[in-house]
């Protein structure tokens, strides 16, 4: 079946821009939301990057502000795995994620994306079969989409336990404060 080889060729050779070809000017917005498209691998227009979601991801502290009007490669890059991690958490979660990295990371922080997103798309292409009638289609539809759940659960229950340690370590400073002043 054409479309079935068409989506193993997607997910074998469609990639986010590498960290190096990302554009070496800052672009303004409107540039911007042009560009992220060609950073997903299967676009819906569910999906579809909106400034007005840019300028939620600023207010809740996910993305640092624009360079004046100019969105710099960090911000591609954030924005590439944002608009990934969107799909799995919620942004409250994806936030909690990202402030375990430093903004010196950026570059490593998406190289490791980049890679990790590499071996996962492959070996999805594996376990698809060359043709398929409607009956092994749904069967692998469900499988995968049984298989996005459990690591969805994994994801969650993981920041989840960052979120738990957070508010321990808020807990605790808290506590400590206020032994301070009683002292």
């Amino acid at each position: 079946m054409e479309q079935i080889e068409d989506l193993k060729k997607q997910l074998l050779n469609d990639r986010p821009v590498k960290w190096d070809e990302f554009p070496d000017i800052d672009l303004y917005m409107d540039q911007l939301i042009n560009y992220m498209p060609r950073q997903q691998i299967v676009s819906r227009p569910e999906n579809k990057l909106t400034s007005a979601m840019v300028n939620n991801y600023i207010k809740v502290k996910l993305l640092e502000r624009a360079n004046g009007k100019k969105y710099s490669r960090v911000h591609l890059a954030e924005l590439t795995i944002i608009c990934f991690l969107k799909q799995i958490m919620s942004v409250k979660d994806a936030a909690l994620l990202f402030s375990k990295f430093s903004k010196d990371e950026v570059r490593s922080l998406y190289e490791h994306y980049i890679e990790d997103l590499d071996k996962s798309l492959i070996a999805v292409s594996q376990q698809l079969p060359d043709s398929m009638d409607d009956d092994q289609i749904a069967r692998s539809a469900m499988h995968f989409a049984i298989t996005s759940y459990a690591y969805k659960q994994a994801s969650l229950k993981l920041i989840d336990i960052l979120q738990e340690k957070e508010e321990q370590k808020k807990n605790s400073k808290k506590t400590s404060a206020k032994g301070e002043v009683q002292q």
